[in-house]
């Protein structure tokens, strides 16, 4: 019989990869677990802050729903750019990612993982949160599911950037503000596109435009996203 690392050896390389998302997801996922408290707070930011908007702004209902769609989405921004510095820091810290490094495994499948578990985590509480924000700004069904259809798109892309961004900040001073620095200027097209996907809807308009950009923009990440991450956490050990 053949001993796991000649059943490692012989897997093709789409398995080997997929075998190696898998694992480091349902690593992170795990490791999430153990401090729920900080997935909570950054749900908690979410709702708070959509909640607090009208305070500042104004009552008015049909303001309000005129800019839902942009708080919602500010709203999920901050919140994602709070729990990126966790996603290389700490295995950073305790010495974990340079075992991934060295690891036989594809350090890009390695960091898809990681990066799918933190959208799994972060965002995706965000995309089911996304009705809840829509009817409270008394948003219309239509626009209410382009909102959440376009978070479901965005996140995953949101991630990946920050992702990028957190590899380049590895074990520099002050990476969280260099981090958000970073990242911020990049997720200005997300944001727009997220929006006014939306914002068309409740014209009359319709998303598809805005929609299909956030799907393309996806897709570039999913392909190009690991493999700029991992050559950014290389570089941090050279």
């Amino acid at each position: 019989m053949m001993s796991a690392s000649q059943r490692a050896a012989n897997a093709s390389p789409v398995m080997a990869a997929g075998s190696a998302i898998i694992w480091a997801c349902r690593r992170d996922l795990l490791l999430a677990m153990r401090s729920r408290a900080e997935l909570a707070l950054i749900i908690v930011f979410f709702v708070l802050v959509i909640s607090l908007f009208p305070l500042g702004v104004s009552p008015d209902p049909g303001l309000l729903e005129q800019i839902a769609p942009g708080i919602a989405w500010v709203a999920a921004l901050l919140a994602s750019l709070m729990s990126l510095p966790r996603l290389f820091a700490l295995d950073h810290g305790d010495g974990s990612l340079e075992q991934l490094v060295l690891a036989p495994a594809s350090l890009p499948a390695l960091v898809a993982g990681k990066v799918l578990a933190h959208w799994l985590t972060n965002g995706l509480p965000l995309v089911l949160l996304a009705p809840l924000a829509g009817v409270q700004f008394g948003m219309q069904p239509d626009a209410i599911g382009a909102l959440t259809l376009g978070l479901l798109l965005g996140t995953p892309i949101l991630s990946w950037l920050g992702a990028i961004g957190a590899a380049l900040t590895l074990g520099t001073r002050s990476g969280s503000a260099l981090l958000a620095l970073l990242v911020l200027p990049l997720a200005v097209p997300v944001l727009i596109f997220g929006a006014g996907a939306a914002e068309s809807t409740a014209a009359g308009l319709g998303a598809e435009a805005h929609l299909s950009l956030l799907g393309a923009g996806l897709i570039l990440t999913w392909v190009f996203g690991p493999v700029v991450t991992a050559a950014a956490v290389r570089i941090a050990y050279e």
